[in-house]
C-alpha cells in the first residue's frame, strides 16, 4: 500500500498515476528512480514540466501545437488546402503526418463526445470546422478518430451536422482502419496508419 512510504512521497506517486497506463506499481518505480536523479536533474525536469503549456502552446486556428507562436501544420503554401484531418489529440497530427501520405490540413477537436464524462456536442465547436471548410473551400472532411466507441459516436455525430450545413458537395470520409476494436491511433505503426488513409471510404 501507498501509506506505508514516506509522505513526501506518496503526492509524487498520485501524480505519475496520472499518467495514461501508469498504475500504482509502475509509479512507485518512477518515483523511487526520480529519488535518484541528482539535483540538477530535478530542477531541470520540475522547470520542463512547469513551462511545458506556455511554451508549445495549441494553435489557434487548428489546435496543432506551436513553436514560437509559429504553426508547421497551417504553413500557406505548404499543404494541400483542399482537405481537411480532423482528429482529437494534437499527437495523432505527429503520428500522421510522419506516414508521408496525407499532406493536407488538421483540426483537432477538444474531446471525443462521451455524455457520461459530461463531454457533450458544444465542445466540438462546431463553428469553427465550419469556418475553415468555407475559408478554404475545403472538399474532402477525413475523420480520423480512434476506433473506439466515443470515436465513432464523434464521427457521426459530424457527419450529420456537416452534411446539414455544407450539402452534398463536401466528401466525408473515415480511415479504412485494419485495426482492431478499441485501438488508438497513438499504437499504430506507420504502414497501418498510411494503408488506412489510402483506403479511407465514404463515411
Amino acid at each position: 500500500m501507498i501509506q506505508k512510504y514516506p509522505k513526501e512521497l506518496t503526492p509524487l506517486i498520485a501524480h505519475l498515476k496520472k499518467l495514461p497506463g501508469v498504475g500504482t506499481r509502475t509509479a512507485e518505480r518512477f518515483a523511487f528512480e526520480l529519488i535518484n536523479w541528482p539535483q540538477d536533474h530535478l530542477n531541470a525536469f520540475g522547470e520542463t514540466i512547469s513551462g511545458i503549456r506556455e511554451k508549445i502552446p495549441p494553435c489557434s486556428t487548428c489546435g496543432c501545437l506551436t513553436e514560437n507562436s509559429f504553426c508547421h501544420f497551417c504553413e500557406e503554401g505548404t499543404r494541400d488546402s483542399s482537405q481537411l484531418c480532423i482528429i482529437s489529440s494534437p499527437r495523432d497530427v505527429f503520428a500522421i503526418d510522419g506516414t508521408g501520405t496525407y499532406k493536407g490540413l488538421y483540426h483537432v477537436v477538444e474531446n471525443l463526445l462521451s455524455p457520461i464524462d459530461g463531454r457533450h456536442a458544444n465542445t466540438l465547436r462546431m463553428d469553427r470546422i465550419e469556418k475553415r471548410i468555407k475559408m478554404h473551400g475545403i472538399k474532402e472532411i477525413i475523420l480520423a478518430f480512434d476506433s473506439t466507441l466515443e470515436g465513432d459516436t464523434t464521427a457521426l455525430y459530424l457527419k450529420s451536422q456537416l452534411q446539414k450545413s455544407d450539402g452534398k458537395d463536401l466528401v466525408i470520409s473515415r480511415l479504412a482502419f485494419g485495426l482492431p476494436m478499441g485501438s488508438s491511433l497513438e499504437y499504430v505503426d506507420g504502414g497501418t496508419l498510411s494503408r488506412s488513409f489510402k483506403g479511407r471510404q465514404t463515411f
